[in-house]
């Protein structure tokens, strides 16, 4: 179950870098666009971009998790139970790694609002 539950939680990672990766290239698409004037392109590109980096802080966060959690599996012995697994999960600090029902689903969660991770 663990690595399983890791194994999702590096796809989420994955899927947000995409997303965040996503929205800068829309950014410079935006700025490539002759349809708006020069003023209109780079308020709007400004703001994609930086509402694309804002992801940043938080996929940072999720892989500094994963690897404490890594770590600390490391170090149990291979008769742990899996309540010690369970433990590990339950004390980081990012909730969507912590808590069960938020592991893994953010990409399957829309607000309509746009995604900041």
């Amino acid at each position: 179950m663990t690595l399983q539950k890791l194994a999702r939680e590096l796809d989420e990672t994955a899927r947000q870098t995409a997303a965040m990766v996503d929205g800068i290239t829309d950014a410079l698409a935006v700025l490539g666009d002759r349809n708006l004037n020069a003023e209109q392109r780079t308020k709007q590109a400004v703001a994609m971009i930086v509402s694309a980096l804002q992801g940043q802080d938080r996929i940072e966060q999720r892989c500094q998790n994963m690897a404490l959690a890594v770590r600390q599996f490391a170090l149990l012995p291979p008769t742990a139970p899996d309540s010690d697994y369970e433990e590990i999960w339950a004390n980081l600090v990012l909730d969507e790694l912590r808590v069960p029902t938020l592991s893994g689903i953010a990409a399957s969660q829309s607000t309509g609002e746009v995604d900041l991770f």
